[in-house]
């Protein structure tokens, strides 16, 4: 995996328990020096290094005020089930400790409205109540519905409570009595053209959410989304296919049990990987000739129907082959 991306040196501030399996860590230059900045929606790489295990990069969302330029914050669920990044977070990252990061990309960018709609599923809190921050700060006429397993597992709640917009927040916590849980179907019935909705939150979350949306009828220029995992792929029918790498006219044969990018790797060709589930984008490369097998979360509707580019460290191919630009 390739690191170039990772150009910061911060060190950890402060670490805060947000709420049950829920930590915050506050980060900044070593010297005291203005950091990179970003706007609402922007994620940081940040590399990861746990005991035993391969270097990995993680992406993690910045969840304070988008005009702050002496730190940044993110939250970090821990997951028993992920693929060790959470847990080392965790276990592992102590204050005073350097960690080495890119700057700020977004994927995932507020667009001008009259009224935006932000939905949260767990720890998608994140990059929207950095959304909120700028919402409020800006007078943008918006609402917050935050939905978590019980107020235990609700991260940032004094932090809301203390804001100028907390009355524009709503919890719906799964263990409440029903009429304060999401009701979506009343929330989301009437399409309205001045209104953007923006997601974030596990896969199943995002999904009601959007099925809801387009039963609606809403427009899907109006539905802005935001993927932290990607779905568990059914490989069961995968066959093997062929890329082909323009710039030397090498073939290379994608077995069913690997990606794109193991093979790419194998054969010396470097492609930078970040999440490997088609999240975020990274290893996003252009498809010449051939019809992609879209499985990730990062390029929207349209961009998949011009079969122009993919993710090779989830995305396979309908061809028999794809020639990469590589």
């Amino acid at each position: 995996m390739s690191n170039s991306s990772l150009s910061l040196i911060v060190e950890v501030k402060a670490r805060h328990e947000e709420a049950q399996d829920i930590v915050t860590f506050e980060l900044a230059d070593p010297h005291g020096r203005p950091l990179p900045a970003f706007s609402a929606g922007a994620h940081i790489d940040v590399q990861v290094s746990s005991k035993g295990q391969d270097t990995i990069i993680r992406q993690y969302s910045l969840c304070n005020h988008p005009e702050e330029r002496d730190r940044y914050l993110i939250g970090v669920l821990r997951d028993p089930a992920s693929r060790g990044g959470s847990v080392a977070m965790h276990d592992e990252i102590r204050v005073g400790d350097l960690i080495q990061i890119s700057a700020p990309k977004n994927h995932f960018p507020l667009e001008p409205a009259e009224r935006t709609l932000l939905l949260a599923g767990g720890i998608g809190i994140t990059p929207l109540l950095c959304m909120a921050e700028r919402l409020a700060h800006t007078d943008t006429t918006f609402e917050l519905h935050y939905c978590t397993r019980s107020p235990e597992r609700t991260a940032f709640r004094d932090r809301i409570a203390a804001s100028g917009f907390a009355e524009k927040v709503h919890f719906h916590f799964d263990d409440g009595p029903a009429e304060q849980k999401l009701d979506l179907e009343s929330l989301l019935a009437t399409p309205a053209p001045d209104t953007r909705v923006y997601v974030c939150g596990p896969t199943g979350f995002i999904d009601a959410v959007m099925s809801t949306c387009q039963a609606a009828g809403w427009p899907s220029d109006r539905l802005h989304t935001e993927y932290f995992a990607g779905a568990v792929a059914n490989t069961e029918d995968d066959d093997s296919f062929e890329v082909k790498i323009a710039s030397s006219g090498a073939t290379l044969t994608v077995p069913a049990d690997k990606t794109v990018h193991q093979v790419l790797t194998e054969n010396g060709i470097d492609v930078m990987v970040s999440c490997e589930q088609g999240v975020c984008g990274t290893c996003l490369t252009r498809v010449l000739e051939g019809e992609p097998d879209h499985r990730d979360f990062f390029l929207e509707d349209h961009e998949h129907a011009a079969n122009d580019q993919f993710t090779p460290c989830c995305s396979r191919a309908k061809s028999k082959v794809l020639v990469l630009d590589l």
